[in-house]
């Protein structure tokens, strides 16, 4: 285990198979699936009445390494670590933490990189069209896998987020809370043309072969760019000035040409660079193009009605400087709960961190979070 303070320690990836032929995942495009793989890790212990099981549920690029280190020699902790371990907002003394990486990603879990039973080469586009409600309805298989009848709560950012509420609209029973950060319960016309713009630079690159590359040289110019644009949306303009103002990198004066000169470029390059070191191209396209069909109000048009059967108690939290998933779309979501009597609380963070704050606003954040789980934890003595 490790020293470090407050930390997991080392933790291990884990695997489970579901839905073997001839049960596969129903999809809602209206293909089948199967069988599934998910990555998964947990922290903490489950408690005997398994009533204190928190799932996290991590954003676009994220994957099931939430908190801890694999071995003593990793750069970095899990992309939640600083939220994740004793003493924290999810603190593994009292709660036993899920994170499992989505269908259609290429961390360990099924998606288009993965080899297809029906051909033994990996699916490429051969892939079928995957949902933010079919990722949920994959993590409930793991959930139910491991005996939890309730899970305490459900937690995730940005397209966590939208799972989360998902996960409220479809299982209204299967948590005691929920809580959905910097999220949306649709995207704007905005966000998806940002999306598409990302999608085409992936999809011109040569090396795309129409998804066919795996074994060959893979599409990383194009997939590098789609990271910066991305990146771009998840900073604030007051971030951007703070960091990088109109520097120049290692240079006092302007060659006058056409290159990377600014601190901002160099920035986003070294974020398209690392990003194509650790992802998968056709998983970028799937797992973006599920966030633009995300639409929770449908089919009955109205949010109000569509999060009729929501019981959990909500604590929704956006960030005053989010212009990706602004304030007033987490307000859409706090109006129709309240107007379903829901138990909701509402918290706009006031942060220069663009939609990067859920990741980066950590005592604030943590702060309210561990108030909120306070307000229904284990019940009893007898559940810790």
């Amino acid at each position: 285990m490790s020293s470090e303070q407050g930390s997991v320690g080392i933790v291990e990836t884990q695997y489970r198979t579901f839905a073997e032929p001839p049960n596969h995942l129903e999809l809602e495009c209206g293909r089948k699936l199967g069988p599934i793989t998910l990555a998964y890790e947990t922290y903490g212990h489950l408690n005997s009445a398994k009533s204190n099981a928190i799932l996290v549920i991590h954003a676009l690029t994220g994957d099931a390494h939430a908190a801890g280190r694999h071995q003593l020699s990793d750069r970095k902790p899990g992309w939640w670590d600083n939220m994740i371990g004793p003493g924290k907002a999810f603190d593994t003394d009292k709660y036993f933490v899920i994170c499992s990486n989505c269908i259609g990603g290429c961390k360990g879990s099924t998606g288009p990189s993965s080899i297809n039973p029906e051909t033994d080469a990996p699916y490429g586009l051969d892939f079928p069209m995957v949902t933010i409600g079919d990722m949920v309805h994959a993590q409930k298989l793991l959930v139910d896998s491991m005996g939890i009848d309730q899970l305490l709560c459900v937690v995730g950012g940005s397209m966590g987020g939208m799972q989360v509420l998902q996960w409220a609209k479809e299982y209204p029973d299967m948590m005691r809370l929920v809580i959905p950060i910097a999220s949306s319960a649709r995207l704007s016309p905005h966000a998806i043309a940002f999306d598409a713009v990302g999608r085409h630079a992936i999809m011109a690159d040569p090396n795309w072969s129409d998804g066919n590359y795996y074994g060959r040289a893979v599409p990383s110019r194009g997939l590098g760019i789609a990271r910066m644009i991305g990146h771009i949306t998840y900073l604030s303009d007051a971030s951007m000035h703070t960091k990088f103002g109109r520097h120049l990198q290692d240079k006092a004066c302007p060659d006058y040409d056409f290159v990377t000169e600014f601190q901002v470029e160099s920035y986003l390059n070294y974020q398209g660079d690392e990003f194509v070191k650790r992802f998968d191209a056709n998983s970028y396209l799937y797992l973006s193009k599920a966030m633009d069909y995300f639409d929770l109000s449908q089919p009955e048009g109205d949010l109000r009605k569509a999060l009729s059967a929501v019981r959990a108690a909500s604590l929704v939290v956006s960030f005053s400087s989010d212009w990706l998933f602004p304030s007033y779309m987490s307000k859409e979501i706090v109006s129709a709960l309240r107007r379903n009597n829901v138990d909701v609380s509402y918290a706009e963070i006031q942060s220069d961190y663009g939609h990067d704050a859920f990741l980066l606003e950590v005592e604030t954040l943590g702060r309210l979070i561990t108030n909120f789980l306070e307000y229904a934890g284990p019940r009893s003595s007898d559940e810790r």
